[in-house]
């Protein structure tokens, strides 16, 4: 009975060990399109759909300025597969700048 109650003890030390290790950091980026915008239903538009793509953290829309900035999680989404989802909502991004 000592033995499966030593073994228990150990098996529950090295899972709490596992669980407490350092997990990867996550490297997030922050990218400005600058878009064709031009009123507040495509702004909605961006706001329905680019907040839902894998790894984004954070999506702000600038209509005056026709910026959209987005925070993301590089090891999740890059910014072609960001760039291809603004395309399939039909908003062109006529430039990018990626903010360190």
């Amino acid at each position: 009975m000592k033995k499966i109650i030593t073994l228990l003890v150990a098996l529950v030390a090295i899972a709490g060990i596992a669980v407490a290790a350092p997990k990867a950091e996550k490297k997030i980026a922050t990218v400005v399109f600058t878009t064709d915008l031009d009123c507040h239903h495509c702004a909605q538009k961006v706001m329905n759909t680019i907040p839902y793509e894998k790894g984004i953290k954070d999506v702000q829309v600038d209509v005056p300025t026709k910026t959209v900035t987005v925070k993301f999680d590089e090891a999740k989404n890059s910014v072609e597969s960001l760039t291809k989802a603004f395309e399939s909502i039909k908003v062109k991004v006529v430039k990018t700048k990626k903010v360190e």
